[in-house]
């Protein structure tokens, strides 16, 4: 399923140093791509990228994806035959704080993207990324499919939601004819995994509590999430590109790659989980008022990508979270260490595929 186009291609990933980014780079990597980078600094030096030392890896420049010619003058420089966009301001509680920096990046940065695509005639396929809360939200567990409306009650959602009304006009404006790019955008559930230091994200919450003795503090314990590995969503992304590379156009378009039902639970239930395996360790329930709305439900149809890509989930909850803790247990080691864990991790999840 990850067949060999990657070998001595040249793929450019925007947001490579954000931690789903990071984990696509290794990911090329090990397929043999030579990886290009485009986004912000990290920003602390617990990032997966630091840790893995991946700035001494690929080539990576430090740029705003609102900064259109600068990123066009990338795209002409290194000549990228694929490309993935994940640059993003990726945090619902940040896009309070900051709407029109929100919009702005995910807004202008989408459409900066596939200017420099529309404008590089060496890309062959290109993919952007958003999110599971680019969907209008019905307020209910109830799984989203690809052709369900989209929308966004808060800054975040909205912003994702016109990203991908961006794409799919991208797609019917400039990328439809014969020779032209293969463009198409993927939606993914709450994903999880190491490296991932953000803050108001509850893996995150949950390790600096549990590194630092604390009690997990519980914000919205009854939200239910689609929880998946990184690993999961990056390969489908990984496949999906694969089809637009060989198989073109009718694999254009939206795409969910969340994880199976059963893994659609509370976060106090992934909390419980977390514990259990760790050994130790407690929650409360945060009395902190967070005056901002969050929606309670959020749930993917991968029926699609099943049945088209042959592309699955095979990780439970379980084993999803007993992985995550592994690659947070890395005091001591290397960033060539950190770095081959995250490529045993990935051999020993395409053995699963």
């Amino acid at each position: 399923m990850f067949e060999s186009i990657y070998k001595g291609k040249t793929v450019l990933v925007t947001g490579d140093t954000g931690f789903k980014g990071s984990w696509l780079a290794i990911w090329l990597m090990e397929l043999g791509a030579n990886v290009i980078g485009y986004a912000f600094a990290p920003k602390s030096r617990k990032d997966n990228y630091v840790i893995c030392g991946l700035d001494k890896r690929i080539n990576h420049v430090n740029a705003d994806i609102r900064d259109y010619q600068k990123l066009l003058r990338v795209f002409s420089k290194y000549k990228p035959s694929i490309a993935f966009h994940l640059a993003a301001q990726s945090l619902v509680i940040d896009s309070y704080k900051f709407p029109s920096r929100t919009y702005s990046t995910n807004v202008m940065g989408t459409v900066n993207f596939l200017e420099a695509v529309r404008n590089t005639p060496c890309v062959k396929v290109a993919i952007t990324v958003t999110s599971d809360k680019c969907y209008e939200n019905r307020g209910c567990v109830y799984f989203y499919r690809e052709s369900d409306p989209l929308g966004g009650k808060d800054p975040y959602s909205s912003s994702k939601a016109a990203s991908e009304i961006i794409t799919s006009s991208y797609i019917h404006s400039f990328f439809s004819h014969e020779g032209s790019a293969n463009i198409a955008s993927v939606r993914a559930g709450n994903v999880i995994g190491g490296g991932d230091w953000a803050d108001n994200r509850i893996f995150p919450d949950c390790m600096r509590a549990l590194l630092g003795n604390k009690p997990i503090a519980l914000r919205n314990p009854e939200s239910m999430r689609p929880w998946q590995h990184v690993l999961e969503p990056l390969g489908g992304y990984l496949i999906l590109a694969n089809c637009l590379y060989q198989k073109g156009k009718k694999y254009s378009g939206a795409w969910n790659f969340g994880p199976e039902r059963k893994s659609m639970v509370s976060v106090k239930e992934l909390v419980l989980q977390i514990l259990k395996e760790w050994g130790s360790g407690s929650y409360i329930c945060s009395k902190k008022t967070i005056n901002r709305r969050e929606e309670n439900a959020l749930g993917l149809d991968i029926s699609k990508a099943k049945r088209q890509l042959k592309w699955k989930p095979v990780l439970s909850l379980a084993q999803a979270v007993k992985l995550v803790l592994e690659e947070y247990k890395i005091r001591g080691l290397t960033c060539a260490e950190v770095f081959g864990q995250r490529v045993r991790h990935i051999r020993k999840y395409v053995t699963l595929q």
